[in-house]
């Protein structure tokens, strides 16, 4: 089968275009379901739009893990929808150009679709995900006050304790504070103040705890004795860098953080339990997602080719219905893989197998001649466009 140069480029032109703008469009549609989260750190935490920008290109390679396979089906899908809506896979089929001799320039998009998904899942995605914990410990840490609520216990900081009645966000004053100082490992300090003030650092990183007329009861760990000293004014250092630090640090990295070789060292020493379940499924789903890329663009073939009524606003929705479709099995295939029902590595493969074998049967159709119509799915989408219209 001698190839066409001219027409691998065409055709790989034709299907990057529209591919680009899915993702953009997806990954758009993606970060709309963290707006709540955006607007609570905007609102409450009052952080600038460069940590918030820090913090939504650390989310990013967890969606473009998703959105990558479903921009190269788009790409593939819209392109071959105008070339049947032109009549140029017709003119090519005339030319003596058969579907069979298009498919090397799908191979390749759907590869580098692949190679950049295998990337995001097994490089950039553990790195987005501890990146973007770390940074939500410092945001937390430097803006304490915001996360002080009253009449509640606040541990945020290593071995200090430290409960308010009361606290004025604007003037920063403190009402009835007591607080558990354990940092010292020989003695052990409760203080108790009626009131106190709230002063920040925030070129250091601290915070300093300002208590007026309270007592301090000291407790000697080796000595096994109490003293108790009066005060009109004592204060209390935080280190924020350090507890936000300390905090990350001390935290057991979830499946979606660790890097492949942590992933094989964590399966191999873990009991098989839940976690262990999730982690087994979080490793092949590194390597199922960059082939869903080939199974989803195999399918979008013949639908593009095949499809009658070659509107785009038709491929899109049928391009989204058959994404839903590979979800729907995916997710179907980590519910039954967390209860242990079957092998994960069945629940994370059987979408691409199950999509991959429909476009196949699809693809040998569309080669023999033998069309399948989708007219059904045209005249629901065209009676739904009616009733709104209407």
């Amino acid at each position: 089968m001698r190839l066409n140069t001219t027409i691998n480029r065409y055709l790989l032109k034709e299907m990057l275009a529209p591919s680009v703008l899915n993702m953009i469009f997806f990954t758009f549609v993606f970060l709309m379901t963290q707006i709540l989260e955006i607007t609570n750190l905007i609102v409450n935490y009052r952080i600038s739009i460069f940590i918030l920008f820090k913090m939504l290109a650390y989310s990013m390679p967890y969606f473009l893990v998703f959105v990558m396979p479903m921009s190269v089906m788009m790409g593939v899908l819209l392109t071959f929808l105008r070339l049947s809506n032109d009549r140029e896979i017709l003119a090519l089929k005339a030319g003596g150009v058969s579907i069979l001799q298009l498919v090397p320039p799908v191979f390749v998009f759907c590869l580098a679709g692949s190679l950049l998904t295998a990337f995001m899942g097994i490089y950039a995605l553990p790195w987005g995900q501890l990146s973007l914990k770390r940074l939500t410990y410092q945001v937390a840490a430097q803006h304490f006050d915001v996360g002080l609520k009253p009449g509640t216990f606040n541990d945020s900081f290593s071995g200090i304790t430290m409960y308010v009645s009361a606290f004025d966000r604007q003037s920063k004053l403190l009402k009835d504070v007591f607080i558990e100082d354990h940092r010292n490992e020989t003695s052990a300090q409760t203080l108790v103040a009626p009131r106190g003030r709230l002063l920040r650092d925030p070129r250091r990183l601290r915070v300093q705890l300002r208590l007026y007329d309270g007592i301090i009861y000291q407790v000697d760990i080796d000595s096994r004795s109490v003293n108790t000293v009066h005060f009109e004014r004592y204060d209390v250092n935080l280190d924020i860098q350090r507890a936000a630090s300390q905090a990350s640090a001390r935290e057991e990295k979830d499946d979606i953080e660790m890097s492949l070789p942590e992933l094989r060292d964590f399966l191999a020493h873990s009991p098989h339990d839940s976690r262990y379940y999730l982690a087994l499924m979080q490793y092949y789903k590194k390597f199922s997602m960059p082939f869903a890329c080939f199974a989803l663009g195999l399918l979008a073939i013949p639908l593009g080719v095949q499809t009658r009524f070659a509107k785009r606003s038709f491929g899109l929705a049928l391009g989204l219905l058959a994404f839903l479709f590979y979800y729907l099995l995916l997710s179907a295939g980590q519910v039954f893989g967390e209860a242990g029902k079957y092998p994960p590595i069945i629940g994370m493969w059987v979408p691409n197998l199950v999509v991959g074998a429909i476009g196949l049967w699809l693809f040998v159709r569309t080669l023999n001649e033998r069309p399948v119509s989708f007219d059904f799915l045209y005249r629901v989408t065209r009676r739904l466009r009616r009733r709104r219209s209407g």
